[in-house]
């Protein structure tokens, strides 16, 4: 017996733009197999009869929701793991931690040493305290919750069913059935909400088990007013009971659950501002990733290396207030949350740009989203439609497609790697062949099961030498597999993690050239300095790497340089370019152009859920290459099963509003309308005046021409799908120009 109520759940809307955002969640719930459903004034009437219907638009009901005794499931998850041969002894503090060379661990407790092939930190608000005994600081921290148990009801005792949980989202609080009376529990405003500061830097109390806080209702009563108004019944009620207890927050209320970078077999499920809900998923979750060796699915979301270094106790607390606050805010595409910014992480351009573009952020950085000129609407406007940068993203776009532009791209996660086993390693690591001295290439590392666990540019500089990059969001997640796989197969090889001391500049379009050759005496022409080559030179007498490769699919170099020279060296290169009428461009604009040259993105078109044959990436995976590299014997099972499903590039006809991902794609039917699967990533396309999107469809409905539909708002846009690209890469219009033929821009 568990104390398991599924009354389901309903989120009220009380203003259109909360309705907008349940149309928004809808299309996202749609190709999953949850039960959810957009419902009317009236079918919320129906399922919570006392509540004050004057301000109810909509309600977003789950069905199969409801609430659970913690207490109760936690005694019978332990029962059930004494059952299956699990040892459980409680309690006893762990006093300290010790790695062995050889990758095991040593518990220390006051009844004696227990030997670990690996340890998990699963321990709630001492997680801080344990990661801290080998030198981690996690982070976590309490934040006091209250709630509010009322005496009988009269009128909720007459009810025949149990009331669906509530969550009045402007008024921030949810409401549910406790017995013959309710329970209320609210989330207070940033500057109201309290965090149990001493326990971050003093430790949790010891002894410290099932004891609360003292309760404060002042601190809540504005939510307490709202909703007497909603549920009226609630005026004449008696609180009998005010509890007021710690729950775990990490910055964005995310657990951390994985393996973590830096430790070997150190693993983490911590930072559950959500405790019980979590824990049957999350434990199986872990448990197969333990045993399989890989994620069962991709969880990005809640890897523990998306903090770093750049998360202190400063930001945690600044970002738990922030996070805490905005429990029920409206959830935006592309949203910015701006507490505890900026980091200590900032790229070297930062200061100088910061006035001038909307800055968004990035594993900690501060990275331009667009830029402002004198008579836009300046400033985050967030919006389910299009907003104030849908215009200023057209001009990047141009300005990248018809000059040149410049783009900050220091986020870039970056590694050298070196020593005699390098080439092996990577040739072990990468399903695509190992590049050449000189050269670049796109490369991926799978898992066991062949799914796309990363995508990297590799360069080798030097003979046995090489840079790899990944994604900003990517850094640590990447280095942690690596480093794992550098200690498993025992490669003599050295890794070190460059992301901190280097900037990167983007330059793209097709006076690029031009303008970079101003400052060098490099012969940077097409015939000396090829599409994905790379090489060591001076521009303006500052030293770079720069690799001929441009994620915005037009003439452009990547230039790898010294954090400490971006200010010269960006300054240098805007000063050359005048004449050829030089701007910045920023992150949107560059989601654009990759968008319309068909160029996949990690996290998106791929990841631990999708295989590379089904994305598309057969170009870049060699399964005929003589290394066994990882996925390579599942990859080819794959291929000789066949696919299921496969990416294809949708065009759409909108008004008002753009895709960008993670929307249900839906297929008209002999008998009816289904969902069929999902986009990927989405925007507008500047170039041909259209919204372009991503998509996983089923293999029969995947041929160019299919018309499909995608749901945006609560509404089915018509879809076709088109060859990609809808844009001919730089390098592919001039092999067609030498030819003779005419490409298509």
């Amino acid at each position: 017996a568990v104390g398991f109520h599924q009354p389901g759940s309903i989120r009220i809307a009380s203003t259109p733009t909360r309705v907008d955002e349940f149309k928004y969640q809808m299309t996202r719930a749609g190709w999953h197999p949850t039960e959810q459903y957009l419902i009317t004034p009236e079918k919320v009437q129906e399922l919570f009869p006392l509540l004050n219907m004057d301000k109810v638009l909509a309600g977003l009901y789950n069905p199969g929701d409801g609430h659970i005794d913690p207490y109760s499931l936690t005694m019978a998850l332990a029962a059930g793991a004494r059952k299956y041969g699990a040892q459980l002894n409680y309690p006893v503090p762990v006093t300290n931690l010790n790695p062995r060379s050889d990758g095991m661990w040593e518990v220390e407790t006051p009844l004696g040493i227990i030997q670990a092939k690996r340890i998990v930190n699963a321990a709630g608000f001492w997680a801080r305290d344990i990661g801290k005994m080998i030198g981690l600081q996690h982070p976590v921290i309490p934040v006091h919750h209250q709630y509010v148990v009322t005496s009988t009801i009269p009128e909720v005792k007459a009810l025949k069913t149990e009331l669906p949980v509530i969550r009045d989202l402007e008024g921030s609080y949810y409401v549910r059935q406790e017995r013959d009376g309710l329970l209320f529990g609210p989330y207070e405003s940033e500057e109201k909400m309290k965090l149990q500061e001493s326990w971050v830097t003093n430790g949790v109390p010891p002894g410290f088990g099932k004891e609360l806080f003292e309760s404060d209702l002042d601190r809540i009563m504005e939510h307490i007013e709202a909703a007497m108004e909603m549920v009226p019944v609630l005026k004449k009620a008696d609180i009998v009971n005010t509890i007021a207890g710690p729950i775990t927050y990490s910055p964005d209320i995310l657990p951390m659950v994985g393996p973590h970078q830096g430790v070997r077999n150190y693993w983490v499920a911590i930072g559950f501002g959500y405790g019980i809900i979590h824990a049957g998923g999350m434990g199986k979750y872990l448990s197969d990733w333990i045993l399989e060796g890989e994620p069962p699915f991709d969880l990005i979301e809640v890897d523990p290396n998306r903090y770093g270094k750049w998360t202190t106790t400063e930001y945690t607390a600044a970002k738990a207030r922030e996070s805490y606050g905005f429990n029920n805010i409206v959830g935006y595409p592309k949203e910015e949350r701006f507490a505890g910014r900026p980091t200590e992480r900032t790229s070297g351009l930062y200061d100088l740009l910061k006035s001038r573009c909307s800055m968004g952020f990035h594993a900690g950085w501060e990275q331009p989203h667009w830029f402002y000129k004198p008579g836009d609407e300046t400033g985050y406007k967030p919006s389910f439609r299009r907003t104030n940068w849908f215009d200023p993203v057209g001009r990047e776009y141009k300005q990248v497609m018809e000059k040149v532009g410049v783009i900050d791209l220091s986020p870039f996660g970056k590694f050298k790697v070196k020593g005699t086993d390098s080439v092996k390693l990577l040739d072990h690591l990468f399903a695509n062949v190992v590049p050449k001295v000189g050269s670049t290439n796109i490369s991926h590392m799978l898992t066991p099961r062949g799914k796309v666990y990363a995508e990297l540019t590799v360069s080798q500089l030097y003979p046995g030498e090489f840079m790899l990059v990944t994604g900003s969001g990517s850094e640590l997640h990447d280095l942690r597999w690596i480093e794992e796989k550098i200690a498993r197969g025992g490669y003599k090889v050295e890794i070190e993690n460059m992301t901190d001391e280097m900037g990167v500049l983007g330059v793209a379009g097709p006076y690029a050239r031009q303008v970079l050759q101003k400052l060098t005496n490099e012969d940077l022409s097409d015939a000396s300095f090829k599409f994905l080559q790379c090489r060591h030179l001076k521009l303006s007498n500052i030293p770079v790497t720069a690799i001929r490769i441009s994620y915005t699919g037009e003439l452009g170099w990547e230039l790898y340089h010294r954090k400490q020279d971006s200010v010269p060296l960006y300054s240098a290169i805007m000063e050359a370019g005048q004449k050829e009428g030089i701007d910045d461009f920023g992150t949107y604009a560059l989601n654009t152009l990759r968008l319309e040259k068909g160029f996949r993105a990690w996290g998106a078109e791929m990841n631990c859920d999708t295989n590379p044959l089904e994305a598309g990436l057969d170009y870049f995976v060699k399964l005929n290459k003589p290394a066994d590299f990882t996925g390579k014997q599942a990859l080819k099972q794959i291929k000789e099963k066949g696919l299921k499903r496969r990416l294809v590039y949708l065009t759409l006809d909108t008004d008002n509003v753009d895709p960008e991902g993670n929307e249900s794609v839906w297929h008209n039917g002999k008998a009816r309308t289904t969902v069929v699967g999902n986009t990927t990533s989405g925007c507008f396309s500047y170039g041909t005046q259209q919204s372009l999107a991503f998509a996983y469809v089923p293999m029969e409905l995947s041929k160019v021409g299919q018309k499909l539909e995608v749901e945006l708002l609560g509404k089915n846009y018509p879809a076709t799908i088109v060859q990609e690209p809808l844009v001919l890469t730089e390098p592919t219009r001039m092999r067609l120009q030498r030819k003779g033929e005419s490409p298509k821009m």
